[in-house]
């Protein structure tokens, strides 16, 4: 009934009064209902988003709060055009226009989302390993996000996006050939970031190099080596090569061999591998595996010991082998033990 009221039949510019006050009254009620949307409702979520743990409620929330008032009038004066009939270049225009309105907010919140997974990716790597490949990442996927959205608001304009699309594929090949090796090193920083075969700060041994990994960046990776120069190698060259992470080792086994003299009584032989275990097994770190009488050497009687330090660091490793040599020594002169070297005998007959 409440239509009835506005049943004018007088015309302007194709249409009728009734149809534009129709059209005027849609276009301030959904102005009003967005304002009140965005003053009222928004503001008692971003209250009860700020009592939650998560993110992601306040990254919808900003996104909201950043649609500015231009939106809301485009908005407005879309629903309002379905009441009346408009030239058709200022129909389009309105749709056009409301189009890359939707496109460009909807890409900027896709964007918040993007670097809010970026920073946590970020926060889980603890450091600095890592950020600059990670950062990099996710302004390529913005990139190509607003790229897509291009394509997508062309085709809806009538333009044949096919030839676009295809030279874009034309010219990404040719960007690729241009730059496969800066390339070649940006998939191998990828690969270094998601595989893990080392990390910042790891002792590597890189063929004759070896060193501890300072930095690994978008192109290159650069280590400190044991002499204190830095070697830079490229990235697609460390993922080429075999690689020894002593960083990834939690404990060393070391295999000793220690000779003495012929001529010690059986006896004393016998109890040789009881006083190493004894010295072996002293410190907490270390796990014995076996002690035994090996062979009979050209020069010596030789014991071999199999035990494991259950340390990576390796000033520590050094500090227990030498406190164990150290303990040999003085057992073996307390017992009278005499350790040998390479001697020869020679026999002169007339």
């Amino acid at each position: 009934m409440f239509q009835d009221y506005f049943q004018i039949q007088a015309f302007f510019l194709g249409n009728s009064l009734n149809s534009w006050l129709w059209s005027i009254v849609i276009f301030f009620a959904v102005l009003i209902a967005l304002k009140i949307f965005k003053s009222i409702i928004v503001s008692r979520l971003k209250a009860l988003s700020e009592k939650t743990k998560t993110q992601i409620d306040d990254i919808v929330i900003g996104a909201i709060n950043n649609i500015h008032w231009p939106f809301y009038v485009m908005v407005s004066l879309y629903a309002g055009s379905f009441y009346i009939n408009l030239d058709s270049i200022i129909d389009k225009a309105i749709n056009y226009i409301f189009l890359i309105s939707v496109v460009y907010y909807v890409i900027r919140f896709v964007e918040s989302l993007i670097d809010y997974g970026v920073n946590v990716m970020i926060e889980k790597k603890g450091g600095q390993e890592g950020v600059g490949i990670i950062k990099l990442g996710g302004s390529v996927v913005k990139i190509v996000i607003w790229v897509g959205a291009v394509v997508l608001i062309l085709s809806n304009m009538g333009y044949n996006v096919t030839s676009l699309i295809a030279g874009l594929g034309i010219g990404g090949i040719a960007v690729a050939l241009a730059l496969q090796n800066v390339l070649g090193d940006l998939f191998s920083s990828l690969t270094i970031l998601l595989d893990k075969p080392f990390k910042v700060g790891d002792f590597i041994v890189l063929g004759e190099n070896y060193g501890t990994v300072e930095r690994v960046g978008i192109k290159s990776t650069r280590i400190i080596l044991l002499q204190g120069e830095e070697l830079v190698v490229s990235n697609s060259e460390l993922t080429n090569s075999q690689i020894r992470n002593f960083g990834k080792m939690n404990s060393r086994r070391i295999v000793f061999n220690i000779g003495v003299v012929y001529g010690i009584r059986p006896d004393l032989l016998e109890k040789i591998p009881e006083f190493l275990r004894e010295i072996i097994e002293k410190n907490e770190k270390n796990r014995l595996e076996r002690v035994h009488f090996k062979e009979f050497g050209d020069f010596s009687l030789i014991y071999e010991a199999i035990f494991y330090v259950n340390s990576p660091d390796y000033g520590e490793y050094m500090d227990i082998r030498q406190k164990i040599n150290l303990d040999i020594a003085r057992k073996f002169e307390k017992e009278e033990i005499d350790m040998a070297f390479p001697t020869q005998t020679i026999e002169l007959k007339k």
